[in-house]
């Protein structure tokens, strides 16, 4: 297994990842399938793993290179992990064949589902065998005058970072809902969700985002007492991220990437389900495009387009 810091977005653009693993190439009169007895899927390098930035990619790596190396041994075949520099960077790379497999944030996988074609595969379930969900929240410290989402006007609100789904356009969508235009508060990104939590807590923003996933690993690191803090919102629950497969890859490459995603024991899936607010974490469960039909919705409804991720 090997894990990669996040590129820029040009650097994805241009295809300096490692090469994609569908291929087949000559090597000595052979092919590599035949010279190591790796399936014929990754006879051509590393299975790429693509990963949205919700957390620290300093605190992601080590989760995610526990489940790349159970893939592994369940594949035959190298998983590189690449935690990408934003949402756009790794729909990007997706639809230009420098991913095999990308877990994408709710939203996220609306686009890359209409602009990369990405099937997805699997999600994070709970240990009674359910679906995960989470939600995205709006916090004030605990003696603030906002009481409602209303109150927010003239305020300045911390979000995450563009294109996430709790991170902005959930809390942009309570803002419509109440009938706020934007331009009627201040929105800061603060480029992350942690950073958008740290906002608040330092005092530089009247609210913040704070989603239940971000909330769960602040409170496990002590960095966030919800008691000297309130929630004025929160969403309906989301259906947790998918982990998807390019279109265009090998049958046999999908059906075998499925299948080991769905037989992995959950203590290789844990330490990531921590960060997903999935904890203590089941399997991984199917998932289709119909399971995220209502972020569909939400994204025709707030006339999202790829220049918003």
């Amino acid at each position: 297994m090997k894990l990669s810091r996040a590129l820029p977005l040009a650097v994805v653009a241009v295809g300096l990842l490692a090469t994609t693993a569908c291929g087949a190439s000559e090597a000595n009169g052979s092919t590599s399938t035949e010279a190591s007895g790796a399936p014929a899927y990754c006879a051509d390098g590393p299975i790429n793993f693509g990963i949205e930035p919700f957390e620290d990619p300093a605190k992601l790596e080590p989760a995610y290179g526990v489940l790349a190396d159970a893939m592994e041994r369940e594949l035959g075949c190298e998983v590189e992990v690449q935690v990408v520099e934003d949402y756009s960077a790794e729909v990007l790379a997706m639809r230009n064949g420098k991913l095999d497999l990308g877990q994408f944030g709710p939203v996220g996988y609306v686009f890359a589902s209409e602009q990369a074609g990405a099937e997805p595969m699997v999600s994070f379930g709970t240990a009674d065998g359910k679906l995960s969900t989470y939600t995205a929240g709006i916090w004030v410290p605990k003696d603030s005058d906002i009481k409602t989402v209303d109150d927010l006007r003239g305020k300045d609100l911390a979000l995450g970072g563009v294109g996430s789904t709790s991170g902005d356009v959930l809390p942009r969508y309570a803002l419509k809902t109440a009938g706020i235009p934007e331009d009627e508060l201040n929105i800061n990104y603060a480029g992350g969700h942690p950073e958008a939590l740290l906002a608040l807590v330092n005092g530089t923003v009247d609210a913040a985002q704070i989603n239940t996933q971000t909330l769960a690993t602040a409170k496990a690191e002590g960095t966030f007492n919800p008691e000297d803090f309130r929630q004025v919102w929160t969403s309906e629950p989301i259906p947790n991220d998918p982990i998807t497969v390019r279109p265009d890859a090998d049958p046999e490459l999908k059906k075998a990437v499925k299948d080991a995603l769905l037989n992995l024991p959950k203590e290789d899936i844990e330490q990531v389900g921590k960060f997903l607010d999935v904890d203590p974490a089941g399997p991984l469960l199917e998932v289709t495009k119909e399971t995220y039909k209502p972020l569909f919705d939400l994204a025709s409804e707030m006339g999202l387009t790829e220049k918003d991720i």
